[in-house]
């Protein structure tokens, strides 16, 4: 089968520029502040020997991708796989032609669709029924090309109602299902697809992979990005590893997604050390639970701490609980009364919770957050993972392996009767 991509070491640099951050200030502070500096320069325009020279700010280099060597074949249904960081999604931007690689060689043969984030490709001005003719073009499409599959983008988008609406004033939601929808029929020989097809409900997203699927058995090729291992292992026949720029592994779905649930089974806890920005100006210092590992059906209480250095509300604050596949198991909605929380810019916001029954088959299980306030509305995965042990029992029986048992341990009781023959 023929080569579509080739790619021959490549690399991508970016620069680090590092500046300390500094708290919240009003407007006065920065008045005063400039004043004061002026005040005590002027002394020293006079005494040149004690004017310091000009510091810049230092610069890191990051490599996001190093010495990448690849080969995709017509038709191949590739699943991109690793943790947070680990330059999944730069590899598809530079793939798309969004970003330059630092060095290497790229070859393309065939119409490339990318859809990579909510509102890439599309002019919010512009309304649903616009746009669809405006990415069409882009593609190379003709109109009367584009308007054989209008009605099909239009049903699989389920956007009706707001065709002739400007773009902008969609939801996430109904941003993402009708840029796949475009992505997806008007017939491109590349389809690449990051984790955006997260932001849809369970039912889009089936069908989302579904018609992934109907795409490579039609010859196309497919690449696609998640953390959903359920779902790659649905979808595709290869998977790709990718651990700190470098490709760790290339192989079989199976083969390639046991490798990496195993490399990522350590148990991690975020704390004073390892603080997270899940915003510009807002902080998670703390997200803990304990005990951890805890025993099946036993009871867990959890911590997280939030800081931000300006006043800011939280709307909304959701735990995320996911299988070791990526599959959603339970939300902890941590909304209280009036649905909000506030910081003050000063001090940190502790939450603090108990949940009364970890009624989960033992294993592994990975957690994250949704927040929503003025800076981010985003969810943030592989926070935590939580370790599920066994529960005790006195049961001579052996239980049947976890992988056969599902992800819930139901507490239930059974009785037998066997009733006498007359």
């Amino acid at each position: 089968m023929s080569t579509v991509i080739q790619i021959e070491k490549l690399s991508k640099q970016y620069h680090i520029q590092t500046k300390k951050r500094e708290r919240y200030t009003a407007l006065r502070d920065v008045i005063s502040n400039g004043a004061r500096n002026l005040w005590n320069h002027v002394p020293k325009l006079f005494n040149p020997s004690t004017l310091q020279p000009f510091t810049p700010s230092t610069k890191e280099e990051f490599w996001a991708l190093k010495d990448i060597n690849l080969e995709i074949h017509q038709g191949d249904r590739v699943g991109i796989i690793g943790r947070n960081g680990a330059g999944k999604s730069t590899l598809l931007k530079i793939l798309s032609r969004i970003t330059e690689p630092t060095s290497g060689k790229i070859s393309i043969k065939g119409r490339v669709a990318s859809l990579l984030e909510v509102g890439t490709g599309f002019h919010p001005e512009l309304t649903g029924r616009e746009n669809i003719y405006l990415n069409g073009a882009i593609l190379g499409m003709s109109r009367a090309d584009i308007r054989k599959k209008f009605d099909e983008i239009v049903a699989f988008a389920e956007v009706e109602k707001f065709l002739d609406t400007p773009v902008k004033h969609y939801s996430s939601g109904m941003y993402v299902r009708l840029a796949f929808a475009v992505a997806a029929h008007l017939e491109p020989e590349i389809l690449i697809v990051d984790e955006v097809l997260a932001v849809g409900d369970a039912l889009f997203q089936k069908k989302c992979l579904g018609k992934m699927g109907e795409a490579a058995m039609g010859g196309r090729t497919v690449l696609f990005v998640s953390h959903n291992m359920a779902a790659v292992q649905t979808l595709c026949t290869k998977v790709i590893q990718l651990r700190a720029g470098e490709i760790k592994g290339c192989g079989s779905a199976d083969e390639q997604i046991g490798l990496y649930l195993n490399s990522v089974q350590s148990k991690k806890d975020i704390s004073f050390k390892s603080t997270v920005w899940l915003g510009v100006n807002l902080q998670l210092r703390r997200f803990e639970f304990s005990p951890n590992p805890v025993e099946s059906g036993s009871e867990q209480e959890f911590l997280l701490e939030l800081w931000s250095d300006k006043p800011m509300r939280i709307e909304g604050l959701t735990i995320l609980v996911y299988s070791s596949l990526g599959i959603r198991i339970a939300i902890l909605d941590l909304r209280q009364e009036h649905l909000l929380y506030h910081l003050d810019g000063l001090k940190p916001l502790t939450i603090r919770g108990r949940i009364e029954s970890m009624c989960l088959v033992e294993g592994s299980y990975n957690v994250g957050l949704y927040i929503t306030c003025a800076e981010v509305r985003k969810n943030f995965l592989d926070l935590v993972t939580i370790i599920v042990t066994s529960k005790k029992t006195d049961d001579k029986m052996v239980p049947y392996q976890p992988e056969v048992r599902g992800v819930v341990e139901l507490d239930y009781t059974v009785s037998c009767r066997i009733d006498s023959q007359v």
